[in-house]
């Protein structure tokens, strides 16, 4: 998406609206980025498996580009502290039923 000459790409699964002054603006999801995941059975309790769970490489991320930013997962921001183009939903709205329905801004780290 377009926005007064930046490219803003969502990398996550889903749509993310942000709640901002004029209305809730829809970015559209674009593809997906996520860091490998590994579990390892750890331990079994009352018949339920224990895992404990590590992330690896970041999966699907591309270059950074000029004038682009990216909304990826918590996960993926923090795993690439380098990048200064990427951003993930914050401040969260919910509603009655406790479900996310928007963002008031974009964080990075």
């Amino acid at each position: 998406m377009l926005l007064n000459g930046v490219e803003i790409i969502n990398l996550t699964p889903h749509a993310v609206n942000l709640i901002l002054s004029t209305g809730t603006l829809t970015i559209p999801s674009e593809g997906l980025t996520r860091c490998s995941q590994q579990d390892v059975l750890v331990g079994n309790i009352a018949g339920i498996d224990i895992t404990e769970t590590s992330y690896g490489e970041v999966q699907g991320l591309p270059e950074p580009r000029e004038n682009t930013y990216y909304i990826v997962s918590r996960l993926v921001l923090n795993a690439c502290r380098d990048r200064n183009d990427l951003l993930v939903p914050n401040q969260l709205e919910r509603n009655e039923a406790g479900h996310i329905v928007g963002a008031r801004s974009l964080a990075r780290n």
